[in-house]
């Protein structure tokens, strides 16, 4: 493990992962096969900053912004209704649906096209930009499905310890 010595997680390039500990100090290095590589001395150009309150990361980590991503993200290129992603996404109201797909609309991850038809007809697409944070989510989903025993054992013993 490298100690920073800083709250810096060490970000690589080439399709490397770094993970860190609780506190943020610490991080093993991973190739692509998962495994430990030496140890490495963090330096500050390396070092991964967090960007600024600009609501990206808020709007990423909001109930409902993902799923609407990842239902995008199935229909292969195709466009999909308004009301099939309410449908698809179980427990989103029409407003929570509505909000999000104008988060989105407006920071460029989605497309809405609007038909001016009786009913009038609304079909949204992921942009270029909307189809790129797949990668990074994936990459997320990974690790969630890694760690959720951890995690589950972890909240057990939490909520065990509670009562």
């Amino acid at each position: 493990m490298v100690n920073t010595g800083s709250p810096y997680i060490l970000l690589k390039h080439s399709r490397k992962t770094a993970l860190f500990s609780a506190s943020g100090t610490r991080v093993i290095l991973l190739d692509n096969s998962g495994q430990s590589k030496t140890e490495r001395q963090v330096t500050r150009d390396q070092a991964f900053l967090p960007q600024p309150a600009n609501g990206i990361c808020g709007r990423l980590g909001d109930k409902w912004t993902v799923q609407v991503i990842w239902r995008l993200s199935l229909a292969d290129g195709r466009r999909l209704r308004f009301s099939h992603l309410k449908r698809e996404i179980d427990g989103i109201t029409q407003r929570m649906l509505t909000l999000t797909l104008r988060g989105l609309e407006r920071d460029g991850f989605v497309k809405r096209h609007y038909f001016p038809e009786v009913p009038p007809r609304v079909e949204y697409e992921l942009t270029e930009l909307g189809a790129g944070i797949l990668a990074s989510l994936q990459g997320l989903n990974f690790w969630i499905r890694d760690n959720v025993s951890r995690i589950e054992e972890n909240r057990r013993v939490y909520d065990e310890a509670g009562e």
